[in-house]
């Protein structure tokens, strides 16, 4: 029976998101494994800019007529 790849993966994967929330959130390692996954993006959600609406095709159109360079 073979490994899975993605079991090689989690233990760094994870020691990573650990010291980033050390930097990040002043959380020790026995705060951060006893947080949920859904506590951990909760929090790491503030930090993420503002979701931005975007623009229309009417708009993208009329940007791409008026700054063409040729």
């Amino acid at each position: 029976m073979s490994a899975d790849p993605a079991d090689a993966r989690f233990g760094p994967g994870a020691a990573r998101l650990s010291g980033h929330a050390a930097l990040l959130l002043g959380w020790t390692p026995e705060t951060f494994w006893k947080a949920t996954p859904e506590e951990l993006g909760t929090v790491l959600a503030a930090f993420a800019p503002a979701e931005a609406d975007g623009i229309d095709r009417t708009t993208l159109n009329a940007m791409m007529e008026r700054d063409c360079d040729g």
